[in-house]
């Protein structure tokens, strides 16, 4: 199972967060926002299809393929039973084991900090596209 959603850059994307990066369906995110690698989002956690929020909820594992600016950079991470995904705004992935309405996957082998620095670069351009693909790699 897989979902394709694309996000823009901005020009006060840092990618400095330790221990989440997020995407937005806002539009303008302020400098201290250093988790936020994408705005203008298509998608938030309650606008997933249902069938993927169940594998969520699972606990799936999930491969997060981010592409942007001719560059890519993949994450690993898992669902949790105590995922809502109802946030209508935006989605957390964590490499903690937080969970609440934002939180879309959480143990991730990356935060803000740890991506592509190429990948990043090209976020702080507000014309550059941010696709992002999550494919499920099984569920436990």
């Amino acid at each position: 199972m897989e979902v394709t959603f694309e996000a823009r850059g901005h020009e006060n994307v840092t990618g400095r967060h330790r221990s989440t990066f997020e995407v937005t369906k806002d539009p303008e995110i302020g400098i201290t926002a250093d988790c936020i690698i994408g705005v203008r989002a298509d998608m938030a956690c309650a606008d997933l299809p249902e069938d993927f929020k169940l594998m969520l909820r699972r606990g799936a594992k999930v491969e997060v393929i981010l592409r942007a600016g001719g560059t890519e950079d993949r994450v690993i991470g898992v669902g949790h039973p105590k995922m809502t995904l109802q946030d209508g705004r935006s989605m957390v992935f964590r490499t903690s084991d937080y969970v609440d309405d934002r939180t879309i996957l959480i143990k991730c082998d990356k935060a803000a900090r740890d991506l592509s620095r190429d990948l990043v670069r090209a976020l702080r351009n507000p014309r550059t596209v941010l696709t992002v693909e999550m494919r499920v790699l099984g569920v436990r």
